[in-house]
């Protein structure tokens, strides 16, 4: 097992998003972690990472032997300028990087920089079925904000979206 003090990460660069998007797109198909139903492409997601500035909401990446085994993002939370203090996490990891320590690495540092940012809140979006995500930030001390029951629907079936929330600041 790899423990979390091994993983080093580094400001996401332009050139890391196909293997950013290929990452994400493997998570799809298992209707567990992500609300798109379908493949997305690298050229879609150029505003999205365009949106990622290190002053104030990053997007990290960990390599592996000079492949991406995961990436974590801090984005806007509702967009509005009273909201800025907010910023909600997304962790993806490489299927095999999965259950290694990454995802707590990646929490644990997102939890110590939150400040820097002048980010006060955390917040994680989690399918309600997506136990391995619950249980990585309630180790973290996150706590349920709020439960919308099946506010999605995945191959017909509906599916409650959990936020989680933590003070860090």
């Amino acid at each position: 097992m790899t423990m979390a003090a091994e993983f080093t990460h580094r400001l996401a660069q332009f050139e890391d998003l196909p293997q950013i998007v290929v990452i994400y797109n493997s998570t799809v198909a298992s209707r567990v972690v992500t609300a798109d139903t379908e493949p997305i492409t690298v050229e879609s997601r150029h505003a999205w990472f365009h949106e990622h500035k290190p002053e104030s909401r990053p997007l990290w990446v960990c390599e592996q032997n000079g492949q991406i085994i995961g990436w974590l993002s801090f984005s806007n939370f509702y967009g509005r300028p009273a909201y800025a203090g907010t910023a909600e996490l997304s962790i993806y990891l490489h299927e095999a990087a999965r259950g290694q320590g990454l995802g707590r690495y990646f929490l644990t540092q997102a939890i110590a920089h939150a400040p820097e940012i002048k980010v006060h809140t955390l917040l994680g979006f989690i399918f309600g079925h997506n136990v391995p995500s619950l249980k990585l930030f309630a180790a973290f001390d996150f706590a349920t904000w709020a439960n919308m029951p099946k506010v999605a629907t995945l191959d017909g079936i509906e599916r409650d979206l959990i936020i989680l929330g933590k003070r860090v600041g």
